[in-house]
C-alpha cells in the first residue's frame, strides 16, 4: 500500500535502517534586499516564526523581502519630502546654516523611519 507521499509522486531514500523522504525547497531567485528587507527578515524570523517558515516553504520569502525593501524606499522618499515642506526645511537653510539643516534632516529621517517601522516592517 502506497503512502500519501508516494501517491503524490514522492520518493524515499534509505539511510541505514530508515527511509527518508526526498524533498527539496523550490528553487527561487534571491532578489537583492537592502536595509529594510533585512529588518523585515529579522522580524519575521524572530517574532513570526510560523509565517516565516510558511514563506520559506512556499518560496515567497525573498520576493516578499525585496518588495518590502522597495516599498520602504519609495515611502521614505515621499515622507521625507512631505516633512521637509511641512517643517520649512529649504535649500536656503542649507546654504545659510548647514548644521541646523543637517540636524533637521536627521530628525526627519528618524521620524520617517519610525513611521515605516510601524506601518511596514513590524506589521
Amino acid at each position: 500500500m502506497k503512502s500519501v507521499f508516494e501517491a503524490m509522486g514522492g520518493t524515499y531514500r534509505q539511510c541505514g535502517d530508515f527511509f527518508i523522504p526526498e524533498m527539496a525547497l523550490p528553487d527561487t531567485p534571491r532578489n537583492p534586499i537592502g536595509k529594510y528587507g533585512r529588518m523585515r527578515h529579522r522580524y519575521l524570523k524572530e517574532h513570526r516564526g510560523v509565517l516565516y517558515n510558511a514563506m520559506i516553504l512556499d518560496g515567497t520569502l525573498w520576493s516578499h523581502l525585496a518588495e518590502v525593501d522597495k516599498i520602504c524606499k519609495e515611502r521614505m522618499d515621499v515622507l521625507i519630502l512631505g516633512m521637509k515642506e511641512k517643517w520649512g526645511i529649504t535649500e536656503d537653510l542649507k546654504a545659510h546654516d548647514p548644521m541646523a539643516w543637517v540636524g533637521a534632516m536627521n530628525n526627519i529621517r528618524s521620524a520617517a523611519e519610525e513611521i515605516l517601522f510601524a506601518e511596514v516592517i513590524y506589521a
